[in-house]
């Protein structure tokens, strides 16, 4: 009796929560999508869907919930996605490469998230520590048991779906790094440049690691040439979405060099905004304008305070910044503006 009244009174206050959401005046983005959300899962009643239609739609809300509550803490930090197989054993020279690489990643200021299983999800976080990785792991009926000194971590989040746990490891991300692995690693790789082709997600730095002498990504570098380049099926620019480095100094170094003048960008209406470590000069923004005419819409680069949209930013307020109004027809093109922004920044 007494949990039947415990679940009535937890009823009756959800009940009058969403009374007071629906009929609030809060004009605010905020407490629209909250209203959104419950008139959706109303929406989902209406519509008579099926249990399985249900079930998902429960499942996935739910993991999307509490990943987004354990990385929110940690957003001030960029970090690192790293991708590979959880079969390369321990003492293989990629798992070796994976261990300095993550490590210096730390060094640099970095977190990073991995699978959380063994393989080259392992060396990530052994390289990292504990401390300074997430795991993003995936529920299976093979290789899911976490990396054993992340496995009472906070940060360890176990996913049902793929979809939901991809979603994290791209939305979370400011940089990508790929280590030889199978089917799953191959699906990371090309998730991450068709988002970043079509503008779905932001511009990063994605690196393919391979030894010296190796020619496991060179020889998908040569397929995506001479196949889809060749054919058509992608523009030239698109191949500056991607670099193979041959060494964890060069992969950890060419990261950190993305973020070397170049911050983030955000695109308001019609103009995209680019903020920066430093000031550019007058010649440089010049020189942008006239290297970059075919992605410019209409006017020039120039220097821009931050605008009102931004104001849900404020740590980022106080960065430089420049602002053009973009095509939006080209992520290759806009790749190699931002190199070129880090190549003027490192001239000053």
């Amino acid at each position: 009796m007494l949990n039947r009244d415990l679940d009535e009174a937890k009823i009756e206050s959800t009940v009058q929560q969403v009374r007071d959401l629906l009929a609030s005046g809060d004009k605010t983005l905020r407490s629209f999508l909250y209203r959104d959300i419950l008139l959706n899962a109303l929406k989902a009643g209406q519509d008579q869907l099926d249990v399985l239609d249900l079930k998902v739609l429960n499942l996935s809300m739910a993991e999307f919930r509490y990943a987004a509550r354990v990385f929110k803490p940690y957003r001030n930090v960029r970090n690192v996605s790293i991708f590979g197989s959880a079969r390369t054993p321990p003492d293989d020279p990629y798992y070796l490469m994976a261990v300095e690489f993550s490590r210096m990643l730390t060094e640099m200021g970095y977190i990073v998230i991995t699978g959380a299983a063994q393989g080259i999800m392992g060396a990530g976080i052994e390289g990292a520590g504990a401390a300074k990785s997430f795991g993003v792991n995936i529920h299976l009926l093979f290789e899911s048991v976490p990396y054993q000194s992340i496995q009472d971590d906070p940060k360890l989040i176990t996913f049902r779906y793929f979809f939901t746990r991809k979603i994290f490891f791209v939305m979370e991300a400011d940089a990508f790094a790929l280590f030889p692995g199978g089917f799953g690693t191959h699906d990371e790789a090309f998730e991450v440049l068709t988002l970043m082709q079509t503008g779905k997600t932001p511009l990063a730095p994605l690196v393919f690691c391979e030894l010296p002498g190796e020619r496991y990504w060179e020889a998908w570098d040569a397929f995506v040439r001479e196949q889809m380049l060749a054919r058509g099926y992608i523009s030239p620019e698109d191949l500056n979405l991607y670099k193979i480095s041959h060494s964890a100094r060069e992969a950890a170094d060419w990261i950190k060099h993305h973020y070397s003048t170049y911050h983030s960008m955000r695109q308001v209406y019609d103009t995209l905004v680019i903020r920066l470590e430093r000031e550019l000069n007058d010649d440089h923004i010049r020189r942008l304008s006239e290297e970059f005419r075919d992605i410019i819409k209409a006017g020039e680069i120039t220097r821009t305070a931050p605008l009102p949209q931004e104001a849900d930013e404020p740590d980022l307020m106080v960065k430089p910044r420049i602002a053009f109004q973009y095509t939006r027809r080209s992520a290759g093109r806009l790749n190699e503006l931002v190199a070129a922004v880090n190549r003027y920044g490192s001239e000053q």
